[in-house]
């Protein structure tokens, strides 16, 4: 009888289904099968795996899933869709065409909150200039928040992202340097455009680990971590999915932690189970009625708030 190999470290650094590569500590990738449900892993998972006996082939199996700082997904009524683990940041890249949703962005933002994982928003095509004006208008509820120390809770970059656009690519670089960053935006934002500009032919390597995890069929549906730098120490994860972002993991009066504006004001509230929708004595209320001039909150954003508790509501028994 054949001998098993011993039990090696390595990092998920793609996945499609049950199928997953991972990347050895020098760099080298095998394809790898969950051996059970426990072993079940997302890209940037650190994982134990081992190497099929000899002479049964190149791939291995996953033993075990080490504990993970973090996991971002996203879940609706029928299925979870898990991103990725161990993320140091989520840049959410939207575009000022096509008009982005601001719902879609808010749910990203909720989610990262809910995992304490750092959010950036990124807005593409600076270039077009009455576009960009209106949908920068439109992010300045985003750009007022304020963190606990007074500074801005969230980054906004601006960006006009081109294939020879070496000024955003070193802009990019300063916020993204030495951290593994998951990498968000709907259809047309420019994400292929950005993943390209700073990992150099990484559409050709989305190819070709799609076609190796998913038994030769092309397919782009896979999630794939890029290394920026020959030191692997900045990583981008690209993943789709971001159109339909489902919060149900999110309970109705967890939401208000998950807004900062919310919650900033939430503290003001007369009963300590307010849910900021009609009560007397509401702190959030109240900022509402002030708006954002006045350091209150803006009615996009008490919109979404109202419109998510309800919508988290409704499957809860």
């Amino acid at each position: 009888m054949t001998g098993r190999s011993a039990l090696m470290e390595g990092l998920v650094v793609a996945s499609h289904g049950r199928h997953c590569m991972v990347e050895t500590p020098d760099g080298q990738r095998r394809i790898c099968h969950p051996r059970g449900k426990k072993s079940q892993s997302v890209v940037g998972d650190h994982v134990l795996w081992q190497a099929a006996p000899s002479g049964q082939g190149d791939e291995g199996t996953i033993e075990k899933v080490q504990e993970r700082r973090n996991l971002f997904y996203r879940q609706d009524e029928i299925r979870t869709k898990s991103f990725a683990a161990n993320l140091d940041q989520v840049l959410i890249l939207i575009a000022a065409e096509p008009v982005f949703s601001e719902s879609q962005l808010a749910r990203a933002l909720i989610a990262a909150e809910a995992t304490h994982i750092q959010p950036l928003i990124a807005l593409n095509k600076t270039d077009l200039v009455e576009p960009f004006a209106r949908a920068w208008e439109r992010l300045q509820p985003y750009r007022q928040i304020k963190s606990a120390d007074g500074g801005h809770h969230y980054g906004v970059l601006p960006l006009s992202l081109t294939a020879s656009g070496e000024v955003d690519r070193e802009l990019l670089l300063q916020h993204l340097r030495g951290k593994t960053t998951l990498v968000l935006g709907p259809s047309g934002s420019g994400k292929s455009t950005l993943i390209n500009l700073l990992v150099p032919g990484a559409t050709v390597l989305t190819g070709e680990i799609s076609q190796a995890l998913n038994s030769g069929k092309h397919t782009t549906t896979s999630t794939a971590l890029y290394w920026v730098d020959p030191e692997r120490t900045t990583a981008l994860i690209d993943s789709p999915g971001f159109q339909e972002f489902g919060l149900q993991h999110i309970a109705p009066m967890q939401l208000a932690a998950c807004m900062p504006d919310i919650a900033a004001h939430a503290t003001a509230c007369k009963f300590y189970n307010c849910t900021h929708l009609h009560e007397p004595g509401c702190g959030v209320l109240d900022a509402v009625k002030n708006g954002p001039s006045a350091g209150g909150i803006s009615a996009s954003r008490a919109k979404i708030y109202s419109d998510l508790f309800a919508e988290l509501g409704q499957t809860r028994y």
